[in-house]
């Protein structure tokens, strides 16, 4: 990955990493910058179970937080269905296969210019 000065990109590169870590499955990361105010980019994986989709939450917020971007909200640990990490300039869902595929974020965030998801795993 490329180095960069950018907060929004260290921070995406660093989910990216730590997701890739964790053995996260189909890792597709769309850029939103331009596109939504809501966050520069937004990160879709999945993982085995719903065990390790809240144990790879839990890290990621804790490396988030560790790496000093601040604190990050989470949402949906309990069940771990489908937990939703608010970095601010990156948004990550996790989840577990059978729920994202029913969701199917990556076809609703579709901006139809070719760019719409590119996978990193």
């Amino acid at each position: 990955m490329a180095k960069t000065d950018k907060p929004s990109d260290r921070l995406h590169e660093l989910v990216l990493a730590q997701l890739d870590d964790d053995q996260a499955q189909e890792v597709v990361s769309i850029p939103l910058e331009g596109k939504s105010s809501i966050a520069d980019h937004m990160v879709i994986a999945s993982g085995r179970s719903t065990r390790q989709v809240a144990a790879m939450a839990q890290k990621l917020a804790e490396k988030i937080k560790h790496e000093g971007f601040g604190p990050v909200r989470v949402e949906g640990l309990t069940a771990a269905d489908w937990v939703l990490i608010d970095a601010g300039d990156v948004v990550v869902h996790l989840f577990r296969p059978e729920v994202r595929s029913f969701y199917n974020l990556e076809r609703m965030w579709a901006f139809g210019d070719g760019e719409a998801a590119t996978g990193t795993a």
